[in-house]
């Protein structure tokens, strides 16, 4: 056996004793007695015990977890919200690894590209680690550096969570609606975006080009020259981390204007620029003053089109008005997809959802909460969203809880309504409408240009025999099955029929001397099979309870 896979038998043995003190050892073929006394399975905890089991288990399954925390169309909405409160920390690497990292990167040492680098780390979490450090120009930097082992690290724990969701398929029935392999397989692609740090650069690019000219939000530069896929150096803005601020001693007015400033910020993000920084936790904000933030930690962003902003509030118009059977046609536009069967159960279930805020006025409604109750429907109905949408409600909830932690009466969705307000005026703007126009016109050719050439593919297809119609029907085999029991009783009743009818007419004229109870032998044979036959029939149907 290699040193490979016994560590890999290690840690699964070491995943299973965890799991069981979180009162998950079932899962994985435990015993639930051998959970230890200060963990009990209190009914209910479920998402907080899957919390700090995850955290335990270390920072890839720390991410795995902010990975499903995304996905409330397959996560029940209690472990959803306990596993968006997962931050990825971890034990800083020692410095000598660092260096080597960095110099191996930029091919010189690190007294050669900086007059300062700080040994000691600011942050760390499971991919890499933060240091202060000074450029020879004099600038001020932090130098985002990568574990030496973070990629073999990460591999080796990906090919594990493959191994723990086909054997939780194999075992867990409760887990049969959910695709583990596929949620690994999208926590893969994740992880792995997050090792290149070139990707995350040209974020902090995108968004500081978009606030460039707006003197309440800092957005760190990226020093190109010294950035590659491993170490990443971006300009230092000043500060202090939310998670760290004490704002207990500040004032109302001024904890709402930090709040407002918040909410201000995002919704630029997401209806001006569609481009938004999707993890806005308090550690990735830097507070100034109160109406001055800085940004940082550009790994998870999202991204909308103009259309996409444009159905968004159109879903939100709609929301407002209470207008549930515009519902299942906006949720189409965001990309929403369902069987058409199912349209009038969504619509239903959107409808139960506004009737509980119908006879409000507008001004009382909680758009906030609204919004989250239709999303909740379409998860409970297992329908799939967008990943951009789910990063979108994800990014919203966490700004919201944010928001309200600094000031309890801030609903962050008031400051969408003037940037909704001013999407919806400039989409009639005439060179908006003319522009509309001009895509459904381009639209409009090319569909009567390639016309004719599938006119011709078809006819080929005709010509040679190769055109084929599928026909989808619900229950079509049951149906099928049942039309094939029906004609076999009918086949079987005709050849009774045509047996006793046969019995009868030899009876009739045939006399021969073998005969049984007055009847030629030859005679009561076929009768004999026929009445069989009509027994065997007869049971069968009362036996299937179909008359």
């Amino acid at each position: 056996m290699t040193s490979e896979r016994r560590q890999n038998l290690a840690r699964v043995r070491e995943i299973a004793q965890v799991a069981a003190r979180y009162g998950f050892g079932q899962l994985l073929g435990r015993s639930a007695a051998k959970a230890t006394a200060d963990t009990p399975e209190v009914p209910g905890t479920r998402g907080r015990r899957l919390r700090d089991m995850l955290d335990e288990l270390g920072p890839t399954f720390v991410k795995f977890g902010q990975v499903m925390s995304t996905r409330p169309d397959i996560v029940p909405p209690d472990i959803v919200e306990e596993l968006r409160q997962l931050q990825d920390h971890a034990r800083p690497e020692p410095f000598a690894n660092i260096r080597l990292v960095v110099e191996a990167e930029l091919g010189l040492t690190i007294e050669q590209v900086f007059t300062e680098f700080d040994e000691e780390a600011i942050a760390a979490a499971s991919i890499g680690q933060v240091h202060r450090a000074r450029l020879p120009s004099g600038d001020e930097v932090v130098v985002k550096v990568q574990r030496p082992d973070a990629e073999r690290q990460i591999n080796a724990d990906i090919q594990l969570l493959y191994q723990l969701a086909r054997m939780l398929k194999d075992r867990v029935d409760r887990l049969s609606f959910i695709d583990l392999v596929a949620l690994v397989d999208e926590f893969s692609r994740s992880i792995r975006r997050e090792l290149d740090y070139g990707v995350e650069a040209h974020n902090a690019q995108t968004v500081r080009r978009n606030f460039i000219d707006d003197a309440h939000v800092d957005v760190p530069k990226i020093f190109w020259r010294y950035t590659t896929a491993r170490v990443l150096v971006m300009e230092r803005i000043q500060g202090t981390s939310l998670a760290q601020l004490d704002v207990d001693d500040w004032s109302e007015e001024d904890r709402r204007l930090l709040a407002t400033r918040l909410a201000e910020t995002w919704m630029q993000m997401v209806f001006v620029h569609g481009f938004f920084h999707a993890d806005p936790h308090q550690a990735n904000i830097l507070v100034q003053a109160p109406d001055h933030i800085g940004l940082v930690d550009f790994g998870m962003v999202g991204e909308l089109s103009q259309r996409d902003r444009e159905a968004a509030v159109g879903l939100l118009i709609d929301v407002l008005d209470l207008n549930a059977d515009a519902l299942p046609r906006r949720l189409r536009e965001l990309g929403l997809r369902y069987p058409r069967q199912r349209e009038q159960e969504l619509a239903d279930q959107l409808a139960i959802v506004l009737q509980r805020y119908s006879g409000q006025a507008m001004g009382d409604i909680d758009a906030r909460a609204m919004l989250s109750e239709i999303f909740q429907t379409v998860y409970r109905l297992q329908l799939t969203l967008p990943t951009r949408w789910v990063m979108l409600d994800k990014t919203l909830a966490t700004l919201g809880g944010v928001t309200l932690q600094l000031s309890p009466e801030f609903n962050v969705f008031e400051s969408a309504r003037p940037y909704a307000r001013q999407l919806m005026a400039e989409r009639l703007r005439p060179d908006r409408v003319a522009e509309r126009a001009r895509r459904d016109l381009e639209r409009g050719i090319r569909v009567a240009r390639e016309f004719p050439l599938q006119v011709g593919e078809l006819l080929v297809q005709l010509t040679e025999g190769d055109f084929t119609v599928g026909i989808h029907v619900d229950d079509l085999a049951p149906s099928i099955e049942r039309i094939e029991r029906s004609i076999n009783r009918l086949v079987l009743s005709l050849l009774a029929f045509g047996l006793m009818l046969s019995s009868a007419i030899i009876g009739a004229l045939v006399h021969t001397s073998v005969n049984l109870g007055g009847f030629a032998l030859l005679a009561v044979l076929p009768g004999f099979f026929g009445f069989c036959i009509i027994v065997w029939l007869v049971v069968g149907i009362l036996r299937s309870g179909k008359w």
